[in-house]
């Protein structure tokens, strides 16, 4: 249903921590005009975790009125409340979103028939289709592939975001769940082998920077154009590396505020990037072409 690169997008913020509008209808305009395939507003790249319910919803909006159709606007809507996560779910559908992607609960740690029933009763409350987004190393919580397999049976969720890094495990979902469920990687440095193995795409944080270049990466990558698609990557390895060097986003939204597309804010508890990092995060921006 939604294939290629798809953007993790950032929530451009003033200084003062409050919200740009300008700003994101400026990133829109860009991802669309590099050829970015999906825009993710909202996830975790996008500062949900601070971001309150009011908020959430506004950006959603705002990203929906931007792109005005010309690419999909997938929602993050997770939560480790199932009836928050129902109603953040809810306001993105009423808000023209063409899908939600909803990371497993965090922090509370539910077992895997929690899991089962936390993502199933959303998908049920809310008639919209639904990504599965699993990302143990920020939630505490690792959604197993035979839990995948249970839901990929619900109706509307239609996809899963793997951020595990862990091309075994992409393997087994594949395996078990076919053409029933789209897999998505959900890590810049394995998205590469991710899209060989099947994959039908990547939700990016790299994109941010190199929009063009993630896109023409996963063109090559399913249609199982190994040589190109590696010549792309290994331009853009730098960047898959040092967007993380501190806690994402925080690497990103410099990043972007080096090449003047977004004002420097981001939200405590999160800070501006350390400055011992600055010179690694230019040279990989020089390497991908963005600076």
């Amino acid at each position: 249903m939604f294939h290629g690169s798809m953007v993790a997008l950032v929530t451009p913020m003033h200084a003062d921590e409050g919200l740009d509008a300008e700003g994101l209808a400026r990133l829109v305009e860009f991802h669309i005009e590099q050829g970015t395939d999906a825009i993710v507003a909202v996830g975790t790249t996008g500062e949900s975790a601070t971001l309150d319910e009011k908020e959430h919803c506004k950006v959603i909006r705002q990203v929906v009125e931007f792109a005005r159709g010309r690419v999909p606007v997938i929602a993050g809507t997770g939560a480790n409340s199932t009836r928050e996560a129902i109603d953040l779910t809810r306001c993105a559908m009423e808000g023209g979103a063409d899908a939600c992607l909803l990371v497993t609960p965090y922090y509370n740690k539910p077992t895997q028939e929690g899991l089962y029933r936390h993502h199933k009763a959303v998908a049920e409350a809310v008639p919209i289709p639904q990504i599965l987004y699993n990302v143990p190393g920020r939630t505490a919580v690792d959604m197993l592939p035979e839990t995948v397999e249970r839901l990929a049976a619900v109706p509307n969720i239609v996809g899963l975001k793997e951020a595990t890094g862990n091309l075994e495990r992409a393997r087994d979902i594949l395996k078990r769940c076919g053409d029933r469920l789209d897999l998505y990687s959900g890590d810049d440095a394995t998205a590469m082998e991710f899209m060989l193995l099947g994959g039908k795409g990547v939700i990016s944080v790299t994109a941010n920077v190199a929009p063009r270049a993630m896109h023409d990466l996963c063109v090559a990558a399913m249609a199982g154009q190994r040589a190109e698609a590696a010549a792309i990557d290994a331009r853009l390895a730098g960047l898959h590396e040092t967007l993380f060097v501190e806690a994402n986003p925080i690497p990103v939204k410099w990043a972007l505020y080096e090449m003047g597309l977004i004002p420097p804010g981001i939200r405590l508890p999160l800070t501006v990037l350390s400055e011992r990092y600055h010179d690694s995060v230019r040279r990989a921006m020089k390497q991908a072409g963005a600076l």
